[in-house]
This record gives C-alpha cells, sequence and structure tokens, in this order.
C-alpha cells in the first residue's frame, strides 16, 4: 500500500485523526440535547432579526436597510483528515457554506482556532493556509480572528454575508410537489470514521476531500436563478435530520425520497458494511427516526446513509415543478451536478421508497 494513503499503517505521529473522539460534524452535540438546550434560551424580539435560531435555520439574518441585511454564521469541526491543508480547505467550505443557503455572498470572515501546543506550528500554518484558499476562492476576507489552547484541535471560522432582505431563502418553505435537488453526494460520516481507521483507499480519500471542499456556491446561484422555495446544507444532523427541518411543525408537509436516487461516495457501502459508522449517526437515527418511514424493501445501506452526519455537505434545495427541468439542465454542468432525490408531498413525513417493482 502506498504510504502516502490514508489508508497506510504509517508511523509518522501525529496523525490529527488520533488526537479527537470524532471527527467534523459528527462530533455535534446530539440534536435531542441541542433542542433541549435551545428551548432554554430567551428569543430576541428586535425587529431588526429576520432569521433568528426558532427554525434551526443556517444563519441568522439582521436586516440594516431597506436594501441590505447580513447573515451572521459561524462553525467550527475538529480534523475530519490528517492533511492540515485538506483540513483547513474542508472547514472553511463548511462554515461559508451557511451564508450560500440563505441566498446570501460571503463578505468577511474571523478564523477561530483551538490548537493542542504539542502539534508543529508549522502544522497551523498549514491549516490556515487552507481555510485562506477556500475563503479566496469565496470572495470572503478573512480579517481576523482568536486562539485558544486545547488538547483537541478544532478550527473554523464565523463569517458574515450580505443579502437583501427580500431574498433571504429560509430551510422552510418548501410547497407540496416541489421537487428536492441534492448537490453533493451522502456518506462522509462513514469515510471519514474509515480515514481515522486508516481503512480508506486513496481513491476514497480523494472522492471524499474533492466533495467536501466544494463551494456551494454555484449551486446556490442556480437555486436562486430557479426561485427556490427552500434550501439548506446537509451537515451534522445527516439527510433526515435536515430534512425534518425543513418539514417543521407542518402535518401537511412531508417529502418522498427514491431510495436508489440517493448519490453515496465511493466506499460509503463497503466501510459501512463493517462497521465503520459514526456514533453522531446513532444519535442523529435516534433523534429523527420517528419522523422517518422506510419502505420494508429498502436495504441497510440507504438507511444507514440516511442519518449519515456530513461534513460540508451539499444543499437541498426545494425547487417548483416547472422549474425542475430546468434547474436539472443547468445543474449538470456543476461539479456533482444536482441530483433529484425526491419531491415534497402531504404525507408529514420523510417517507423512504424503495426500487420499484
Amino acid at each position: 500500500m502506498d504510504s502516502k494513503s490514508p489508508s497506510a499503517k504509517s508511523e509518522a505521529k501525529p496523525r490529527l485523526t488520533d488526537l479527537v473522539a470524532a471527527s467534523g460534524c459528527a462530533a455535534k452535540l446530539g440534536p435531542r440535547e441541542l433542542r433541549v438546550l435551545l428551548g432554554q434560551l430567551v428569543a430576541c424580539d428586535d425587529e431588526r432579526l429576520l432569521v433568528g435560531a426558532e427554525t434551526l435555520d443556517d444563519a441568522a439574518v439582521i436586516r440594516l436597510g431597506d436594501d441590505t441585511a447580513i447573515c451572521f454564521t459561524t462553525d467550527f469541526i475538529t480534523p475530519v483528515v490528517d492533511d492540515p491543508f485538506d483540513w483547513g480547505r474542508i472547514a472553511a467550505a463548511n462554515a461559508i457554506s451557511d451564508v450560500y443557503a440563505m441566498g446570501g455572498q460571503p463578505l468577511a470572515a474571523l478564523n477561530l482556532v483551538c490548537w493542542n501546543t504539542c502539534l508543529p506550528a508549522e502544522m497551523l500554518a498549514r491549516l490556515l493556509a487552507g481555510g485562506a484558499e477556500a475563503a479566496r476562492a469565496a470572495g470572503c476576507m478573512i480579517v481576523g480572528g482568536h486562539s485558544v489552547q486545547g488538547k483537541e484541535p478544532k478550527y473554523g471560522m464565523a463569517v458574515i454575508g450580505t443579502v437583501h432582505p427580500d431574498r433571504v431563502v429560509r430551510n422552510r418553505g418548501a410547497r407540496p410537489g416541489d421537487a428536492l435537488f441534492l448537490t453533493k453526494p451522502l456518506g462522509v460520516g462513514v469515510l471519514c470514521t474509515a480515514f481515522k481507521a486508516q481503512q480508506a483507499s486513496e481513491a476514497e480519500y480523494q472522492a471524499a476531500v474533492r466533495a467536501m471542499t466544494m463551494l456551494n456556491r454555484d449551486a446556490a446561484a442556480l437555486a436562486l436563478k430557479a426561485s427556490v422555495n427552500a434550501m439548506t446544507d446537509v451537515t451534522g444532523f445527516g439527510l433526515a435530520g435536515h430534512l425534518v427541518e425543513m418539514l417543521g411543525d407542518d402535518p401537511g408537509l412531508g417529502v418522498t425520497l427514491q431510495a436508489a436516487a440517493l448519490p453515496l461516495l465511493p466506499g460509503f457501502a463497503r466501510h459501512a458494511a463493517t462497521g465503520l459508522v459514526p456514533g453522531g449517526g446513532a444519535r442523529n437515527r435516534d433523534a429523527f427516526a420517528e419522523r422517518v418511514t422506510f419502505d420494508a424493501s429498502v436495504e441497510e445501506v440507504p438507511r444507514e446513509l440516511l442519518f449519515d452526519p456530513q461534513t460540508s455537505g451539499g444543499l437541498l434545495l426545494a425547487i417548483a415543478p416547472q422549474y425542475a427541468e430546468a434547474f436539472a439542465g443547468a445543474a449538470a454542468a456543476l461539479d456533482f451536478g444536482a441530483v433529484r432525490i425526491g419531491s415534497f408531498d402531504r404525507s408529514g413525513r420523510v417517507c423512504v421508497a424503495g426500487p420499484q417493482a
């Protein structure tokens, strides 16, 4: 096996992923615990706040004037890979994605760093260089930051973007009949667990890194042109969790997924079958399974996939049926395209349909 492969049993130390209990967005607090904590917070009633925490949207939105609002978000993650430069690019793309998911354009960011001082300083420099590269590609200025010491390294950004107050896109707003599109393949949680266990191949590693480092900029721009009704990115709560957030408490809104249409990263099925699944997947299943129904014919791989925690995942898009075909055609030019994985309906649930007879 190539000694440069993430699967190689190299004796080189330290490995970043050896220093953390959970990788990337799989390290989030569980959805159940988070809901309890958020329920104890006092809601902000300032009239300038257009989007707060009430619907668990991707970013806060604050009106500054009649034609200007800011999107404000933050995200930081533990290492998902051992290459600090790749980790930096992934973490920055993950943080900046929240602005795109609100229909905004990123403007400026602050670096957030928790660093184990036993690690080489050169490694931190490479991490920040990776973040800077992703931010430059997004047209986002890095204007400062903050650092603390800690055993488990973490990196991310606080990001501000701009959006017109009348053009904010929420995670809620889908309508029965809307087509559901996904713009990146799934399976990052399992693949990152395989990286950590040094069981992933070089090809699997490269495919996952390519997906995680790709900005959601172009997909969001095409969605806005298609008058997208609702938009969010898929991260730590997995596909099921973020779909449940899109449905909200509306008993008349549901979504039916086609299991065979779900796009997979290479290696997911193999590693999931051997038990290389992150703990975050079990927490997601516990939190969201009551809103999810599977056809009996749906096999275990897509069931696991639905709850797999993603890091820097793709966008979930609710596109009105009259725009769906044109959007799919335009999105074919994206790196991963945009896969139609289902449709919104009136079921009140996330339903997963198996292969048609």
